[in-house]
């Protein structure tokens, strides 16, 4: 039986920042796909250093226990290290509650505990990098179409589990610190279009009074973030998906706002084959920008630069043809992040933050032998 692991990069995007191609080298028993040479490196518009340049890479824990390692030019390197000299500034890192089955069982998809997270955490800062933490509030992902409440919340009342997200959230700060890695910025919640905690946070289709309850659940969850700053101004993020939707945004923080929800900046999710066009995203920026006068940061976004798939898993975007204009090659890869770079440095009254591309340093994965694996 072939017990070699077979690795290829999903992204090649260190390109895009002004480097060479970044490929996986694993360990004895894991054969490396090394993706083509000639990628096409082009130049970004001029930003300002605080300008965010980021990536979520939340399942580099797992990556790394599997025996992925990393190069640049040949050489095995950190992968932090080939980040920060690639010109990556800022690192995101998602939280679950417990990711794992009450037997014990991981959930996959990073396993990204707290332990996990505060390693990324560290090692964002001891290289200097801006770090974004990204509370799920669940213990498995939390998207629009899912916001579960984690297991041993299910049974607590509304007011109990309104503490509840408070006393957790203080407990993951003071975690933090007690680690020396305290984060610059705080999503409460991931992509919230539907709210959090169903079905006590849900915005939509509860009898009544939905964006009073999820807002009480938001603002316990901030004001432990403020109660355990460390002294440091921590930047609070509210997320939605589908940035192309202005009627949705308009909604949700129309309604955030009229329930004196206070936050700091505003984060998107834009995933061109699901959401839409460049240009349909770039208006309701714009709006949004105007109306709540907050600061924008994109916050997941990517593009394939294939349409071969990887593994036995269906891909998110299963067809060969353009999307939303650009080519499913490198080059259409390479030109959607730099217009998507442009839209957010010329958005009105400076207020594009940044960007960061989700999960660029992922790979497929078979199971064998009862275990997870690259593929």
């Amino acid at each position: 039986m072939n017990k070699k692991i077979y690795i290829s990069l999903l992204f090649i995007l260190v390109a895009t920042f002004g480097c060479n191609v970044t490929s996986v080298n694993p360990g004895n028993n894991v054969t490396s796909a090394k993706p083509d040479d000639t990628i096409p490196t082009v130049n970004l518009p001029p930003m300002k250093d605080s300008f965010i340049r980021g990536v979520d890479i939340s399942m580099i824990p797992e990556i790394e226990a599997l025996g992925g390692k990393y190069s640049k030019n040949g050489t095995e390197k950190d992968i932090f290290k080939i980040l920060k000299e690639s010109g990556v500034n800022s690192v995101r890192a998602r939280l679950w509650v417990d990711p794992k089955s009450p037997t014990g069982d991981v959930y996959g998809g990073g396993n990204n505990d707290l332990a996990r997270t505060i390693e990324l955490g560290k090692r964002a800062k001891e290289n200097g990098m801006y770090f974004l933490l990204d509370l799920h509030y669940s213990d498995f992902w939390a998207d629009p179409g899912k916001q579960f409440k984690p297991k041993a919340w299910d049974s607590l009342t509304f007011e109990n589990l309104t503490q509840k997200v408070y006393d957790y959230t203080a407990d993951v700060m003071k975690a933090h610190k007690a680690e020396g890695v305290v984060p610059d910025m705080v999503q409460v919640g991931n992509e919230l279009n539907s709210g959090m905690l169903w079905p006590d946070g849900k915005s939509w289709g509860q009898g009544g009074g939905e964006f009073e309850r999820l807002s009480t659940l938001l603002k316990s969850g901030i004001q432990a973030v403020h109660d355990n700053d460390s002294g440091k101004d921590i930047l609070i993020m509210l997320h939605l998906a589908k940035a192309t939707d202005n009627g949705l945004f308009r909604w949700w923080f129309d309604a955030i706002t009229d329930n004196n929800v206070e936050y700091d900046v505003i984060g998107m999710s834009y995933y061109p084959w699901w959401h839409g066009s460049v240009a349909d995203a770039k208006a309701n920026m714009e709006d949004v920008i105007s109306r709540y006068n907050k600061p924008i940061v994109l916050v997941e976004t990517s593009f394939p630069f294939t349409d071969q798939n990887g593994d036995s898993l269906a891909n998110s975007y299963g067809e060969s043809g353009p999307i939303e204009g650009y080519a499913v090659s490198v080059e259409g890869q390479t030109q959607y992040l730099k217009d998507i770079f442009q839209l957010m440095r010329d958005l009105p009254s400076d207020q594009g933050m940044g960007v960061y591309y989700w999960e660029r340093l992922g790979y497929p994965y078979s199971v064998q032998h009862g275990r997870r694996t690259p593929a």
